[in-house]
């Protein structure tokens, strides 16, 4: 796969961990486990050997609120857990922990000089209106911690690039939270050379004489196939705030959409409705790019229909149909245009469609 790459002038990122947990490990605690941290090490060491003669870009973890949350809280996705909330405070720990060992590991053997970041899961709010009274709220409901869960940013953003949880989350958390020492913050944070996140959709707030109130959808609003809100300015308020916060590069390292998908009586794939999403959301970007924030990557989710997690097959992502029961691959409408969108390197926005 990488020399494939390489060889058509693509540059490959490794993503070390995208929730597939070696299940010998899990039996023996999984995250839970206090040497789970230093597994992840010898691990991720391997694959730097193995691979870093070719890769500069590498990416930890994907997506800690889901795997945690979703896999540890709720258990609605792998390994299907539904821990005490202390279990889960510690899970997060040493998936923390396992992230700073691992940009140690990769800096300090890595056979090419490496780019680091991590990809988190984006949970973006953004204004109701265009004022600075909503704005302030979106940037604060982007950024707050309000219950007791894991699926927010600073949880795990802010151990990362700052060195400390946040302040709301421990005075929520308060007695439920594990020992963490020093060292271990000290750990945690290491140099970050992008902030690396994946943002789909977003909240909208307005701001309310104390806080903010989230306004639910309107009926009929825009919904992809995963019944996700399509709010294109989620690409420009997400990196917005992320950058100003975190002072890292941004790189967007999933968006998408799931569509209904199938061949048409012409033997392809017409799949409008994706067009106008990624035009829509890159229009964004692009905007948030002419606003000042300095962007590094991005990428779509995902290249080929895949098999989805909790969905299995049912849901189409990719810009390439995949015939789940002959693997036959057809490139999609949405392909071709996106192969237009990258050749004139985004010009193809400005037009219309």
């Amino acid at each position: 796969m990488i020399d494939g790459l390489l060889e058509n002038g693509i540059d490959p990122w490794i993503t070390l961990f995208h929730w597939d947990y070696p299940y010998e490990l899990f039996l023996k605690g999984g995250w839970l486990h206090p040497d789970s941290s230093d597994w992840f090490v010898e691990y991720t060491r391997v694959v730097v050997e193995k691979l870093s003669d070719r890769v500069k870009y590498w990416m930890t973890l994907n997506e800690p609120q889901c795997f945690i949350h979703f896999g540890h809280q709720t258990g609605s996705n792998a390994p299907g857990l539904k821990l005490n909330f202390p279990e889960v405070l510690t899970a997060g720990h040493n998936v923390l922990l396992a992230h700073g060992k691992a940009v140690q590991i990769i800096r300090t053997y890595a056979k090419m000089p490496p780019q680091v970041g991590a990809a988190l899961g984006g949970i973006i709010s953004v204004p109701a209106m265009d004022t600075p009274q909503d704005l302030d709220a979106a940037r604060q409901a982007t950024f707050a911690i309000m219950e007791k869960n894991l699926w927010n940013n600073t949880w795990w953003a802010d151990p990362m690039i700052r060195g400390e949880y946040p302040a709301d989350g421990l005075k929520l958390f308060g007695s439920l939270m594990p020992k963490v020492s020093a060292n271990d913050m000290e750990m945690i944070r290491q140099p970050m050379d992008f902030y690396g996140v994946n943002i789909y959709t977003a909240d909208k707030v307005k701001a309310e004489e104390e806080g903010w109130q989230t306004l639910d959808p309107e009926p009929g609003f825009a919904r992809t196939a995963m019944d996700w809100t399509i709010v294109p300015e989620s690409l420009y308020w997400g990196p917005k705030f992320l950058y100003e916060r975190y002072d890292l590069p941004i790189v967007i390292a999933e968006n998408g959409m799931a569509n209904l998908d199938w061949i048409g009586v012409d033997g392809k794939v017409h799949d409008p409705q994706w067009i106008d999403y990624l035009n829509r959301y890159l229009k964004e970007y692009q905007r948030a790019i002419a606003d000042g924030v300095s962007a590094r990557a991005y990428f779509q989710w995902s290249i080929l229909d895949n098999f989805e997690w909790v969905e299995g097959f049912s849901k189409r992502f990719g810009l390439v149909f995949v015939d789940y029961v002959s693997g036959r691959r057809i490139q999609k409408d949405s392909a071709n245009w996106y192969k237009k969108c990258i050749v004139t390197n985004g010009k193809i926005l400005n037009v219309d469609l």
